[in-house]
């Protein structure tokens, strides 16, 4: 049996729960102070998402930012009747180094209030807007750790002009975080972290487990990719957006170099998914941390 097949083997699915206005690749066109005049998108994606979902009985985990669940708590329910776990993205998609400790704190304290007023439990797992979790910002696993947080899935063990940690494990690591301000002596706690996937080659993670890569990179090359992550005996984390399966949203007169990596191949989003759902078993991250073993993998 094939280790894509093995259905002792489950992987983790996410979406990061925006509209297309909020990402910040087309941030200097939608400034925040406009997104509540810009006619929603968000429905489109969700009905695919959360439909495709059911139809293959999988599970994920949506990372709602705060924005979005303050105004669509019904957006939240149902991914909740659906089974699916609630995690927290943020209030409106700040880069962490914008935010600061104390900005990160109030805006994840605004985020859980927001979440749980839409009837989700507390949040346990976080994902940094655009992977902003990086050396720079390591200061944010404390602040995560303050809050009750368990789990992470910020750190892109990749080089990239605005974010990653190139020689952070592409598996599943836990993270030592000290619990005094200061790091001074003391306890500690420990937060998971939970990278999307990337392939190993030639002592690089190369990317492959979301957003552009999955339209990107022809079917085979990525299903090539993904197999031979799965072959290592490291659970897939990969993740989408609800605005990658609607092609007819606005065009933005936006640089070429934005706008191609924000609409390539977004006709063939929702076929992509439907794929990934047929060949693998998906939850959500929680789920996947819950199992034996979970992290044991090796790095190299």
């Amino acid at each position: 049996m094939s280790a894509e097949r093995d259905p002792t083997q489950l992987h983790a699915l996410s979406f990061d729960v925006e509209e297309y206005f909020q990402v910040a690749n087309l941030a200097h066109h939608f400034p925040r102070s406009k997104w509540d005049t810009i006619p929603s998108r968000i429905d489109v994606g969700m009905e695919l998402i959360l439909s495709a979902l059911e139809r293959h009985n999988a599970r994920a985990t949506f990372f709602f930012l705060g924005w979005i669940a303050e105004r669509r708590p019904d957006l939240v329910r149902r991914c909740l009747d659906g089974g699916h776990e609630i995690a927290s993205h943020g209030f409106d998609h700040r880069f962490l180094g914008e935010l600061g400790p104390e900005g990160l704190d109030a805006d994840l304290a605004r985020t859980e209030e927001t979440l749980m007023a839409a009837g989700a439990p507390r949040p346990r797992g976080f994902r940094a807007c655009t992977f902003t979790l990086t050396r720079e910002t390591w200061w944010a696993f404390e602040v995560l750790a303050s809050r009750g947080y368990t789990f992470d899935s910020s750190v892109h063990p990749i080089s990239h002009p605005t974010y990653g940690v190139p020689d952070f494990p592409g598996v599943i690591t836990p993270v030592e975080v000290p619990c005094r301000s200061d790091g001074a002596g003391g306890d500690t706690s420990t937060i998971t972290e939970f990278p999307v996937t990337t392939m190993p080659c030639l002592g690089r993670n190369l990317p492959v487990g979301g957003g552009g890569y999955l339209r990107l990179l022809p079917g085979g090359l990525q299903r090539a990719a993904l197999r031979r992550v799965a072959a290592l005996g490291r659970p897939l984390c990969l993740y989408l957006h609800p605005w990658e399966f609607d092609p007819d949203q606005p065009r933005i007169p936006a640089p070429w170099l934005s706008t191609f990596r924000h609409r390539v191949a977004l006709g063939r989003t929702a076929a992509r998914l439907e794929s990934l759902l047929r060949t693998w078993k998906f939850g959500s991250l929680a789920e996947v941390l819950s199992r034996p073993g979970a992290g044991n993998d090796s790095p190299g």
